[in-house]
């Protein structure tokens, strides 16, 4: 990623495509983003344009939180069409490059249930033969993204393939588990909610992370990796770590008729490993929370 390159950002005013605009933009890239945030509907421009990038970075998407993935799924349906619009259009332009975000909800349902405790590692998803994902409209998004990825490459396009697990930092929606529960400690809420039993489990990890395993895996060429820690942490002891945090040790409210996705839901970071090693601890990562750096 040395050499200025002409570079699009789709979703560059979410989370996640925001991170890499900025961060492209500190690097001197020549960087065009695209959001529905600003009126710009990157399926009309998938269909309309005919330029040719040297990168595109795919983060446009609906996703929202679990309420929003388990309670608007035909608002999640439009991922559907966005990836096979940006798919024809890579092919179309001949875009040299391509980064895809699916996700770790692609990943076969089965085995993030009570008592698995399974590490989820990229050779779970068989394309070929593919099992249920997230039950959820987004997992079969993202299984279907990662068939039409195939597609383009089978056709010339060269496709990298992430699956990032649970991705946070300072400047992510509410509607995600970590900065809402960093709004709630920072606000000193006692009692302090979490939806279910609190003992769902997730794989943490900073946005920054993020950004720079993705880089290190174009540059190494990788096809198809997790973006993940690896370390298991439940929702009840996140909660402790951002009370610990803030100071405080307020009563622990659970919500139980609250969505809360699978059981268990963890990263084998193995191959990502092997070429990039997440930098920030989830302990830094709340820390940096709370002080803003």
């Amino acid at each position: 990623m040395g050499v200025r390159t002409k570079i699009l950002v789709t979703g560059h005013r979410g989370f996640v495509g925001n991170a890499f605009y900025r961060r492209l933009i500190t690097l001197g890239h020549d960087v065009t983003g695209i959001d529905i945030v600003e009126g710009n509907d990157a399926r009309d421009f998938f269909r309309h344009n005919s330029e040719r990038f040297d990168q595109v970075i795919h983060c446009a998407a609906v996703v929202g939180g679990r309420a929003k993935i388990e309670g608007d799924p035909m608002a999640l349906a439009i991922n559907f069409q966005l990836d096979s619009e940006l798919f024809r259009w890579v092919l179309k332009t001949k875009t040299r490059s391509t980064i895809y975000f699916s996700s770790s909800a692609a990943y076969p349902a089965h085995l993030q249930m009570d008592g698995k405790e399974v590490r989820l590692a990229e050779r779970y998803i068989h394309l070929a033969e593919i099992e249920n994902p997230d039950p959820s409209i987004y997992g079969w998004s993202k299984i279907t993204g990662e068939l039409l990825a195939n597609y383009a490459r089978a056709n010339g396009a060269r496709v990298h393939i992430f699956r990032p697990f649970s991705g946070y930092g300072t400047e992510q929606s509410l509607d995600y588990p970590f900065p809402s529960f960093i709004d709630r400690a920072k606000k000193r809420l006692d009692p302090f909610e979490i939806w279910g039993d609190g003992e769902q489990v997730r794989d943490f990890i900073h946005i920054h992370d993020i950004v720079n395993g993705v880089f290190r895996a174009v540059d190494e060429d990788i096809s198809t990796v997790n973006l993940c820690s690896g370390r298991a942490t439940s929702f009840n002891e996140l909660a402790e770590m951002v009370c610990k945090e803030a100071g405080y040790t307020p009563e622990f409210k659970h919500l139980p008729a609250n969505p809360v996705g699978v059981t268990y839901r963890v990263g084998d970071p193995t191959l990502l490993n092997s070429f990039y090693t997440p930098a920030i601890s989830l302990e830094q990562g709340i820390h940096k929370a709370f002080t803003g750096s």
